[in-house]
């Protein structure tokens, strides 16, 4: 098998070391990966922000540059429940309307195509920690992940997952809702921190980069003994 791989702008910019252990994940699987250097952003900040031919304009180069109908995986949730769920409004009886079915059907979440498509719940990763997992909205929500990503992290040697408070909670990051609301999201970020540092764990573990780099930012800054981890790198670990 061959796969297209997405890099979202994300995390192409701020954790690239993301993405690559994501090639390292699914070449470890004895999957092939496929990167159109030509990819750039799915649209959707531009779409969450109200600037929908923008969001057009952008999502119309994504499909064209995606269109071999091979599946696609990506390492961010809400990127994927972007094309899902709102390519549809974008692109419903224009010209693109069967590419952009098409990507639809074809594009996954990592952790979503590693179980229920490649059927596979043990990579083989070692990481000797505790942690606890945060349960993403737009993973959860947006894209309808369940328990994929817990699955693989139970079957991690070495780690031990313990259960925060109020798993489905938001962290408070929430795009620019981050910059336009800063007091609500902080204080939302410090409850998330709060439950996480009751479970003793070391790492706090999501499929969401932007989930952690903003629960990252608050703990760094209070000095809160914790770390975070998006579980691509955590599957990375041990081999």
């Amino acid at each position: 098998m061959v796969v297209d791989i997405f890099i979202p702008c994300f995390i192409d910019q701020v954790y690239p070391e993301t993405g690559m252990n994501m090639v390292k994940v699914l070449e470890h699987l004895d999957v092939g990966v496929h990167y159109n250097t030509e990819q750039t952003c799915c649209g959707q900040m531009a779409f969450n922000s109200g600037y929908w031919n923008e969001a057009k304009a952008i999502g119309e180069k994504f499909i064209k540059e995606f269109s071999n109908n091979r599946y696609i995986v990506c390492p961010s949730a809400s990127c994927v429940g972007m094309v899902k769920n709102y390519y549809p409004f974008l692109f419903h009886n224009t010209a693109l309307h069967n590419e952009y079915k098409s990507l639809r059907k074809n594009i996954y979440e990592f952790t979503d195509f590693l179980v229920n498509v490649l059927n596979v719940t043990n990579v083989g990763a070692k990481l000797e920690a505790v942690a606890t997992y945060h349960e993403a909205c737009a993973a959860r929500r947006e894209y309808g992940l369940k328990d994929q990503p817990l699955v693989l992290l139970r079957n991690v040697k070495g780690l031990i997952m313990r259960e925060m408070k109020d798993i489905e909670s938001c962290c408070g990051f929430g795009g620019t809702f981050a910059v336009k609301h800063e007091a609500i999201s902080t204080a939302m970020a410090e409850q998330k921190i709060k439950y996480a540092l009751e479970t003793d764990a070391q790492y706090i573990i999501s499929t969401e980069a932007s989930c952690l780099m903003h629960l990252e930012g608050y703990a760094n800054k209070n000095n809160k003994p914790v770390k975070c981890m998006h579980i691509i790198d955590v599957l990375a670990q041990g081999y």
